[in-house]
């Protein structure tokens, strides 16, 4: 069944597939419910975070990896949606938690179960994403090891030993919590009372909510406002739905919480001016957001007129060279022309010397435009083969420059959204790149802290980089040593590593370094 996950994603993604989303919803719908339940402790918030979590997925399902465990994405973006969604209303969220989780857990004999339910998604977290998703198949899904392997393209006995590898490292994590457990006992509970049975009718309303719809922006918040319409109907504050579906969740439930607290006001008839306070700044802040993600709208708004020019340019430099091909037999001795056609035959030997290398590839040269080919082949002769390495060099420089920069934009976002915390796996930013940029995430991992030290000349900000960086897979040794030598670079003459940090980039390589 998990094998054929994807195959109904990209059916969705190609033709709209009712069917096929309908089909993707009732298979996983318990699991995301489930994520969600234990993270926020509210059933009705629950519900409306997994209608957020398949949202993210129909607006996502162009730009998945065809090689990605669908439950262990679905598992982790629902931990990710249900971590924002709580930080608006920590305090009285809290106690909701508290008495929801004590009505779920009256309801399991368990003794283990009661102890780890709480700490379980946080414990969990602090899997990699391998051992994340062997302990998703194995024991939230039910599959047998050799179902997992099979998912995650690798034998039974190397499953088994990833699977008891991740259930070790949670046994350790509960014993750290105070909880004292057996691996038996942990994966017996989990096994039993990690998936529970979402409400009857929340499969139905999500597929019809998206019925007949495109991945299209204004499509998917179309959907959203029908799905969250139940929670906005008759409220006394005005919540606005923001550029992202956490933040649309945020503030419906905020609203749907100021709106109790304003009947218990007219029922007591109470002074109760603190809570008043306390509601009129988290408007505030909510006006506050408003105000960022328009500023964020207006620069998505000129990065698109910037990208419009550019194809303008890339339209003119080609119907520059026809010109040329068509000029060529008319004028064959005209210097311009002549020089405007070494020009081209440059950026062409470029390309096809990328083509040709035996080395290792680099996915970001997907980024660079025309005017960068014709900007690298105009700066000279590539008549020798270190000229044409060090034009290459410089290319996939760009290349990665301009990958680092989208990842920089992403970094920051995602840290205001998150209380200035940083991510704990790059997936994590791929709800906020856009393709293609968010599929060669899957090329970078974060390196261990302190094993990335910044350049000299210090960059912008460098210094963060020894806490938390974002390096290419291959560049550290398991032990976070890091591998200067060059062997894992496309040319060791000519290509850099990549550091991308809060606040920047900087590459180095065999002998160099750059900003």
């Amino acid at each position: 069944m998990v094998s054929d996950d994807m195959a109904l994603v990209r059916e969705y993604a190609q033709s709209d597939s009712e069917q096929a989303f309908a089909t993707l919803v009732s298979r996983h719908i318990n699991l995301v419910y489930s994520v969600a339940l234990r993270q926020v402790r509210d059933p009705h918030l629950a519900e409306e975070i997994t209608q957020a979590v398949f949202i993210v997925l129909a607006r996502k399902a162009k730009s998945l990896n065809p090689k990605t465990i669908l439950a262990g994405w679905l598992c982790r973006t629902a931990r990710y949606v249900s971590a924002d969604t709580l930080k608006i209303q920590r305090r009285r969220q809290f106690r909701e938690q508290e008495s929801h989780m004590q009505s779920i857990l009256n309801e399991s004999d368990s003794d283990a179960w009661e102890q780890i339910a709480p700490l379980l998604d946080e414990a969990l977290d602090c899997l990699g994403e391998k051992e994340h998703n062997a302990v998703v198949l194995r024991f939230f899904e039910g599959k047998d090891l050799k179902q997992v392997g099979a998912s995650l393209g690798m034998r039974e006995d190397a499953a088994r030993m990833r699977v008891n590898r991740g259930v070790e490292k949670l046994r350790k994590f509960f014993t750290r919590k105070g909880v004292t457990l057996s691996a038996a006992a942990i994966t017996g509970a989990v096994s039993a009372y990690s998936v529970q049975a979402a409400p009857a009718g929340l499969a139905a309303a999500i597929t019809a909510a998206l019925s007949g719809s495109t991945i299209a922006t204004t499509a998917v918040i179309a959907a959203t406002k029908a799905i969250a319409m139940t929670t906005l109907q008759k409220t006394v504050i005005t919540a606005v739905f923001a550029a992202t579906v956490g933040t649309g969740i945020y503030e419906a439930r905020q609203a749907a919480n100021a709106r109790a607290q304003v009947q218990t006001l007219e029922q007591q008839q109470t002074p109760l001016t603190g809570q008043i306070q306390q509601l009129q700044r988290e408007r505030d802040e909510t006006a506050r957001q408003l105000a960022s993600l328009r500023a964020d709208n207006e620069r998505l708004n000129r990065n698109t007129a910037e990208l419009l020019k550019l194809r303008s340019e890339v339209g003119s430099l080609r119907k520059a060279s026809r010109q040329l091909t068509q000029g060529k037999t008319a004028d064959a001795n005209d210097p311009t022309a002549i020089a405007a056609q070494a020009m081209l035959n440059r950026a062409k030997l470029l390309k096809e010397r990328f083509d040709q290398w035996p080395g290792k590839k680099t996915p970001e040269l997907q980024l660079l435009n025309e005017q960068d080919w014709l900007n690298e082949a105009a700066k000279g002769e590539l008549e020798s083969d270190a000229a044409c390495r060090e034009a290459m060099g410089h290319l996939r420089w760009t290349a990665k420059s301009r990958f680092a920069t989208a990842v920089k934009e992403a970094l920051e976002q995602f840290a205001k959204l998150n209380n200035e915390q940083l991510p704990s796996d790059p997936s994590q930013l791929m709800p906020l790149l856009k393709p293609p940029v968010d599929s060669m995430l899957e090329n970078y991992e974060i390196a261990k802290p302190g094993s990335v030290h910044p350049p000299q000349p210090n960059s912008p900000n460098s210094e963060r980089a020894e806490t938390w960086a974002l390096v290419e897979k291959g560049n550290f040794t398991p032990d976070g040593i890091p591998i200067r030598d060059g062997t894992n670079l496309s040319d060791p003459d000519y290509d850099m590593y990549v550091v991308i940090y809060r606040g920047g980039y900087y590459g180095y390589g065999t002998g160099k370094r750059t900003k």
